[in-house]
């Protein structure tokens, strides 16, 4: 879970780390807040918005067990733990 959490930070933080390089190769200072416009935010946040709701979509369609996997819960096997694993 938390690892689903971190890449939908991930993915809602890139347009602004782009939008930053793109800034820094213009020879201009992303640090100034004049290339900071609230449009300029708006837009950056509703590019990182669908890029959330992509990699969501993403994840519940490609992530977790195929159709028909059997949950096998971690039990000792020869005095051994062996982990819960999908058949």
């Amino acid at each position: 879970m938390a690892r689903t959490a971190i890449i939908e930070a991930l993915l809602f933080l890139t347009p602004f780390a782009v939008y930053a390089m793109v800034l820094y190769a213009t020879a201009r200072d992303a640090r100034q807040a004049e290339h900071w416009t609230m449009r300029m935010l708006t837009i950056l946040a509703i590019i990182g918005f669908v890029l959330v709701i992509v990699g969501l979509v993403f994840f519940a369609h490609f992530g977790g067990a195929p159709p028909g996997a059997e949950y096998e819960p971690a039990h000792m096997e020869n005095g051994k733990l062996v982990p819960g694993r999908l058949k």
